[in-house]
């Protein structure tokens, strides 16, 4: 399967530096333009299939990217959403103790867990495909880090807005690396 991984363009709470966990997320100026762009970027691919956070940031860029791709359906899940953060969510990044946190904010392990089962039923219904899956950077990570075989806490770099991962997976989760953390299309 090819799947090509995206993360929503920037919001006005990343600008705020606000943890947006669970929140729908509203698109900056700035961010419906990066989302124009990663669709312009992605116009070419031959995307069969699109799975899609359902919280708003997400789902409305690959809405944009979707008006390039008619007959790939859109799946909004809950699967791909970012990690929720309890308590933590609508909080200042700088404002937050990590060596404390509310005991209701899921695990990385749980986290991990969910795209897992989404990758599983994905793969097993389109293993010839080319799916786009459009989430956050959390989850996002997540799931690299998954298909590359590395543990949850390896250290990886963020992933930037609207930023573009492609991978060739097998069933087992061999895999080729296309391009990891791609930004090359906001230049």
């Amino acid at each position: 399967m090819r799947l090509i991984i995206v993360r929503h363009g920037e919001t006005e709470e990343n600008k705020a530096h606000i943890l947006q966990g669970h929140l729908p997320g509203k698109l900056s100026e700035l961010g419906q333009e990066q989302a124009k762009k990663v669709a312009l970027r992605l116009k070419e691919e031959k995307i069969d299939v699109i799975y899609s956070s359902d919280l708003a940031r997400a789902a409305d860029t690959a809405k944009e990217i979707a008006k390039f791709h008619s007959k790939a359906k859109l799946h909004l899940t809950e699967k791909l959403r970012e990690r929720n953060l309890d308590d933590f969510t609508g909080k200042e990044w700088e404002k937050v103790d990590w060596t404390n946190p509310p005991p209701n904010v899921e695990s990385k392990e749980n986290m991990r867990k969910r795209i897992k089962e989404l990758i599983d039923e994905v793969y097993s219904k389109y293993s010839d495909k080319t799916v786009l899956f459009v989430g956050h950077g959390g989850i996002n990570k997540s799931l690299i880090l998954l298909i590359r075989g590395q543990d949850i806490d390896h250290q990886f770099e963020n992933q930037g807005n609207t930023a573009i991962n492609i991978f060739e997976i097998s069933e087992d989760y061999q895999h080729k690396i296309h391009c990891l953390n791609c930004t090359k299309h906001l230049d």
